[in-house]
């Protein structure tokens, strides 16, 4: 068997690697809640949010863009109308992915102003805020997070209106909405006090707003978190713009986590939390050169291996401000500014579930994607809440891998591999296998049996998805199809170009497996 410099077999096959189940060690464990959402306060509330393609390029502007403040350009928002959490669609499908944290927040929540009346309809914005959330649209996200089994993440108003005379956080605007989650028997489990405040002057902060205001925010938050919720976990920084990827135009004002984390007095976290996202779409490339990416790269080691990088650069921050503490990327997707067209195809879900794979190993504890069902980044259609293909590969990563996560060895082009004990079987363990090569098939040797789940489609760019060759939809009356994999007999398995596989395998006897129930 001749096997080329690229460790392929002539003939177009990746060289076999033999994978033994039963003995892959353990390396770390997740949250329960590891694959987690976001839904954005501007969906909540309704507003201004990313404007779909179509619309887009109708009338996307043509000069490049020199400032940027969220929802304010024409050329890239559009009004929308408050999300229909009381859908039935909606619930199923999330339901069908919980446990999970749902992170309601965004720049949108920066600035806005609870309205704690049972006024039917938002009253006009105060002054030192940029829009309005009313009891109605905050009682919708409670009861949606009880029908589907997530529990809520959030953050504040930082913005004047919450400001003292000396331009210090106050929580005139957190007391309240924390009062109200309680009196309807809500339960806020974590919150940031702000979205991203690395960019915090695009984000809604008083002009001037620096690191120095930074740590005394912090302390002022915490001061009343300490006296009025206890039990909600502090989560910071929430940074976004770091870590070598150029996703922030050079015009943009940026603080610094080092500088944030570093103040006096210094914050002090419960979780640590940074955003990722590896390009801003298609929608912000006149932000500047080198902002973007393309659907080329989108299987490739460089596009996919960032997440690394980015960890790499938030790691020591973690180490040396908040150790011992968990890490979440509290918002992370293909790219900022919505995602891209090829965010909502099958083309992202080799991202979407190589990221997750790469992450857990690392010891993220939670991945929040950004969104559940809000511009092409959602998993879900905004305009009809049908699945898209970064939904069904979430749906077997929630019924297949487990919060064990066992080392299956370095990954290579053609071959990312991850293991973690198989949910709901002792012992069990599932393999995710991912073919990134766009021409070769890969191979590994199994000594054991295993049922295996193969998600494909007609082209890379489809927004429909296949698994193990037949379409994926929801029935007649919205419930999810019955979900079977195929068993495949010991020995060796192929994965062809550009798919994406899950095997579980029931009878792997794992050590490290043997009381895992759930």
């Amino acid at each position: 068997m001749a096997v080329t410099a690229l460790g392929l077999v002539a003939g177009g096959q990746a060289a076999a690697a033999t994978i033994s189940p039963s003995t892959l060690p353990q390396l770390t464990t997740i949250d329960k809640r590891f694959q987690s959402y976001n839904i954005e306060m501007a969906e909540v509330i309704g507003g201004d949010f990313w404007k779909p393609y179509p619309a887009l390029k109708a009338k996307t502007a043509t000069k490049s863009i020199t400032t940027f403040e969220i929802g304010k350009d024409p050329a890239m928002f559009e009004t929308r109308a408050p999300v229909d959490l009381a859908n039935a669609r909606l619930r199923k499908l999330a339901a069908a992915l919980g446990p999970a944290y749902v992170r309601v927040s965004g720049t949108w929540a920066n600035s806005v102003f609870f309205e704690d009346t049972d006024a039917v309809e938002a009253g006009p914005t105060p002054s030192g805020y940029q829009s309005v959330l009313t009891r109605a649209q905050w009682a919708g996200v409670i009861a949606f997070t009880r029908a589907v089994d997530a529990e809520l993440v959030t953050s504040f108003a930082i913005s004047s209106g919450v400001r003292d005379a000396d331009g210090i956080w106050t929580p005139a605007q957190a007391q309240p909405l924390v009062a109200y989650t309680k009196s309807i028997g809500g339960t806020i489990t974590a919150a940031e006090l702000f979205n991203e405040p690395t960019i915090a002057a695009s984000g809604g902060a008083p002009a001037g707003y620096n690191a120095a205001t930074y740590a005394r925010d912090e302390a002022a938050f915490r001061t009343f978190v300490q006296a009025t919720a206890p039990d909600m976990l502090i989560v910071g920084p929430g940074s976004a713009g770091e870590g070598g990827i150029a996703v922030v135009p050079p015009t943009m004002p940026m603080l610094h986590s080092a500088d944030l984390l570093g103040g006096d007095p210094k914050p002090k976290f419960d979780v640590f939390s940074y955003h990722y996202y590896g390009a801003v779409s298609e929608r912000c490339e006149a932000m500047g050169p080198g902002l973007g990416t393309t659907a080329a790269a989108a299987l490739s080691e460089q596009w996919l291996s960032q997440t690394d990088g980015v960890f790499d650069f938030y790691k020591p921050l973690h180490a040396k401000y908040a150790p011992g503490t968990p890490i979440w990327i509290s918002e992370t997707a293909d790219a900022a500014c919505g995602g891209n067209p090829w965010g909502s195809t099958f083309l992202d879900t080799f991202r979407y579930v190589d990221q997750m794979g790469r992450l857990a190993k690392r010891g993220v504890k939670a991945i929040f994607h950004n969104t559940l069902a809000s511009s092409e980044y959602g998993l879900i259609d905004q305009s009809d809440f049908r699945p898209r293909p970064n939904y069904w590969a979430a749906l077997l990563w929630r019924r297949l891998m487990g919060t064990v996560v066992l080392d299956a060895g370095a990954s290579r082009e053609g071959l990312h591999l991850y293991a973690q004990c198989l949910r709901g079987h002792p012992g069990g363990v599932a393999l995710l296998a991912i073919n990134n090569s766009r021409m070769d098939r890969s191979e590994i040797t199994l000594p054991t049996a295993s049922v295996r789940y193969t998600l494909s489609a007609a082209t890379l760019q489809s927004s429909s998805v296949m698994l193990n060759g037949l379409p994926l939809r929801l029935d007649p009356n919205d419930d999810l199809p019955e979900i079977n994999g195929r068993a495949t007999a010991a020995g060796p398995i192929q994965f062809d170009p550009a798919t994406v596989t899950f095997l579980a395998i029931p009878e792997a006897a794992n050590t490290a497996c043997a009381a895992i129930k759930g």
